[in-house]
Formats: C-alpha cells, sequence, structure tokens
C-alpha cells in the first residue's frame, strides 16, 4: 500500500471514531423529509448530560464523547440572559424575561426526563454544516421513533431556529400552530398569566406513573390523533405486567393494552391514533380526539378491574 493511501485510509479511520460521524442515507445523502418523518439511518449513541432545551452531551459506541446542538430549535436560555425580542410577542421587560427563563428550564426538564440517560438517534441534515458554533454537532435527535426536535417545537418549548434546515416549512407551522394556541413559551406573551406549576407524577403502588399528558395535538386534534397521546413509566422494581389493563377517560372512551410487559425505567406512549405497537410505542386507534383540553380525567385499571392510577388535568 502506497503511503499516499495509508493516509487516506488512517483519516478515515480515525473520522469514523470522532464524535458525530452520521450515517447518511441508503443513496449516500444525508437523511431529508419532512417534520413527521424519522431519519431511516440514524447513529445511536448515549445521552450523558443535558446542557439545556436544545444542547445535549452524548457517547458513542466506541467511547468518544461529543455535544449536539439540535437542529432547527432554540429553547429559552438558562444559564444566561434571553432576548425577549428573539421570541414574537413576548414583550421586552424584565417580566417577560423572567417568563423566559422559566420556559427555559421546562424545556430544559422536559429533555432531561425524556432523553438523560437513554439510547438515542442522531442525524445531521444535509442542508446544513456538520458542525456549528463551538464545533457542536448539528444534529436531529429521535427517541421513541419520535423526531425530539420538533416536538420541542410543536409543544411550544422552543422556536424555529433562523437557518436553512431542510424541515423549516413544517417546523414553522407547528411554532404557528403553538404560538397561537400559546403553548409553552408563547404562554409569555401574557408573562404576568403563565403558570409554570407542573403537577409531580406520582407512581402507583403497581409502579406505574402518568409522566405526560398531550391532550392538545399540534393543528385540529381530529386530524391530527397520534399527537395527542399519554406516556407512562414503570417506576417500581420488576417488570409490571399490563396485558388487559385498561385506559379510560371521564366520557368512558376505553383502551386495553394486549399483551404486553413494561421493563423497569421503561416507558410507553399511548397515541389516540392507529400504528403499529412497538415496544416503545402504542396505539389507541381512535377515530377521534379522545382527551378535552379544557381538562379530563385519566383512569387506569388493572386486568381485575381495580383501579391503579388515576389522575386528573
Amino acid at each position: 500500500m502506497t503511503g499516499r493511501r495509508v493516509e487516506v485510509v488512517v483519516a478515515l479511520v480515525l473520522l469514523a471514531g470522532c464524535g458525530g460521524l452520521v450515517p447518511t442515507g441508503s443513496d449516500g445523502a444525508a437523511p431529508t423529509g419532512t417534520a413527521a418523518d424519522v431519519p431511516d439511518d440514524l447513529t445511536r449513541v448515549s445521552v450523558t448530560a443535558v446542557v439545556d432545551g436544545d444542547t445535549i452531551r452524548v457517547e458513542y459506541r466506541n467511547g468518544t464523547r461529543d455535544t449536539v446542538r439540535l437542529v432547527g430549535v432554540d429553547t429559552p436560555e438558562v444559564h444566561t440572559e434571553n432576548d425577549p425580542s428573539e421570541f414574537e410577542g413576548v414583550p421586552d421587560t424584565a417580566a417577560g424575561e423572567d417568563c423566559l427563563r422559566s420556559a427555559g428550564i421546562n424545556a430544559s426538564n422536559f429533555a432531561k426526563d425524556r432523553l438523560l440517560g437513554r439510547s438515542i438517534g442522531i442525524a445531521t441534515d444535509p442542508n446544513l454544516d456538520r458542525r456549528g458554533y463551538y464545533d457542536r454537532l448539528l444534529a436531529y435527535v429521535v427517541v421513541d421513533d419520535r423526531l425530539f426536535n420538533y416536538r420541542l417545537v410543536a409543544s411550544g418549548r422552543a422556536r424555529v431556529y433562523d437557518s436553512e434546515f431542510s424541515r423549516q416549512e413544517s417546523f414553522t407551522s407547528a411554532e404557528t400552530s403553538a404560538r397561537e394556541d400559546r403553548r409553552g413559551l408563547w404562554r409569555c406573551t401574557d408573562p404576568d398569566a403563565a403558570d409554570w406549576t407542573t403537577p409531580t407524577a406520582t407512581a402507583s403502588p403497581s409502579g406505574l406513573a402518568l409522566v405526560e399528558i398531550h391532550e392538545d395535538a399540534a393543528g385540529n386534534d381530529n386530524e391530527n390523533l397520534n399527537d395527542e397521546y399519554l406516556v407512562f413509566a414503570n417506576r417500581g422494581d420488576q417488570s409490571l405486567a399490563l396485558s388487559g389493563w385498561t385506559v379510560t377517560d371521564a366520557a368512558g372512551h376505553s383502551y386495553a393494552f394486549g399483551e404486553y410487559s413494561l421493563a423497569p425505567g421503561e416507558r410507553v406512549t399511548l397515541h389516540t391514533g392507529s400504528g403499529t405497537d412497538t415496544a416503545t410505542a402504542r396505539y389507541w386507534g381512535a377515530s377521534g380526539a379522545v382527551w378535552n383540553n379544557g381538562g379530563d380525567t385519566v383512569t387506569v385499571r388493572t386486568d381485575g378491574g381495580d383501579v391503579a392510577l388515576q389522575r386528573a388535568y
């Protein structure tokens, strides 16, 4: 082998070992698509730290570490000052800044709860350089078969970051919907009325906890059923057999788990719409929205009919 070829091979090996080498799609192009699509080819990493809502630290399977800045999103700052003028409609006042700080903490806690310590998938955007400021990897994050970047925007925890990323149009549409509905940080348009208190997710004696209720889907609830969902977690020490357990709302709509067990520390998302059940996602198969945006009660019963968990919101 010639000296030149040796140099090329060594360079490629080093790049493969460096944090941030994200595979391209099967046609050689980086993953692309709309906000609802999950990139086909992902690099698996473990999340070692959450810096804030849009920045995480990860470790690759070879032990290399990297810092990832989430593509297309910008959550309010937690560690530095916020500029309200960057968030449409938020008043440039001390109250506006304080409200954004609370929104930033909310986004950071959301990221910690969903990402910290978990295995996730990452992929870069074909329209952007792989690295941005401070040499951070610019990437999409996929967890529980969903695009986490998009979830931040749709839930109102982030604004769209102005760049040329390929999913900008659909992200912007999600931001507009969140802003119009005053979800998340957009409540800061009236900072005195914003309430950042969040109910604590307490585990039932069985170990089952309801850790998230996402009752208000982006856009028309009835046309976006899979963005209406509940997230359950097993906070017990043993696997929890949920076969035959039911989930009902105050109006009596009912979903029954099929043959299914939830391992300790794991979580499962119950979507209102239809899809293929996986270890981390189940689908109600309802024809219309189930959870009332103005308030409802989630009741979980065991296969014997006993109430295992109940929570009103």
